[in-house]
């Protein structure tokens, strides 16, 4: 996922995305204990765009306020 793609979404869609983001990085962790997650680089993936997501939503809460 861009920054660009994630600077269009409107905040309830980021929030969405946000929490599917999480369910998936905690499945993650679970199938690389277990042994069987398969794609590792997904696990890094995941975790930027959480990170893009957040500091989106950051951003767009502080103009609204602002």
């Amino acid at each position: 996922m861009k920054a660009e793609e994630v600077r269009t979404k409107t905040l309830d869609q980021l929030n969405e995305d946000l929490e599917n983001l999480c369910k998936e990085a905690f499945n993650l962790r679970f199938q690389r204990v277990s042994g069987q997650l398969e794609n590792t680089a997904r696990v890094r993936a995941v975790r930027r765009d959480i990170a893009r997501i957040k500091t989106v939503l950051g951003e767009k809460r502080a103009q609204a306020a602002g």
